[in-house]
């Protein structure tokens, strides 16, 4: 399993990141959240086998409507997520 969060910054609030983001999830096995970030980018955690992962976060970067609202992010890896599903948080 990989667990890693991704802060996307550039026109990514106000926008419908999220929304698009947890409609994206659907169409991969994993697990996670989305949220806006105070200033004014985005933070994603997800967690699900490693090919998942790196496909769901590559479709968001590079295939989706998204990808032209994004500027810059960054990846780590994170511990183990103990959640279930995919949720929008506050």
């Amino acid at each position: 399993m990989l667990s890693q969060k991704v802060i996307f910054k550039g026109r990514v609030q106000g926008v419908g990141f999220r929304y698009s983001t947890k409609r994206l999830a659907q169409g991969f096995d994993v697990i996670g959240t989305v949220k806006n970030l105070k200033d004014g980018s985005v933070a994603l955690q997800v967690m699900g086998e490693s090919n998942e992962v790196r496909d769901f976060i590559h479709e968001i970067i590079e295939e989706s409507d998204l990808a032209g609202l994004i500027k810059e992010h960054q990846i780590w890896d994170i511990d183990p997520l103990t959640c279930t599903g995919f949720s929008i948080t506050a």
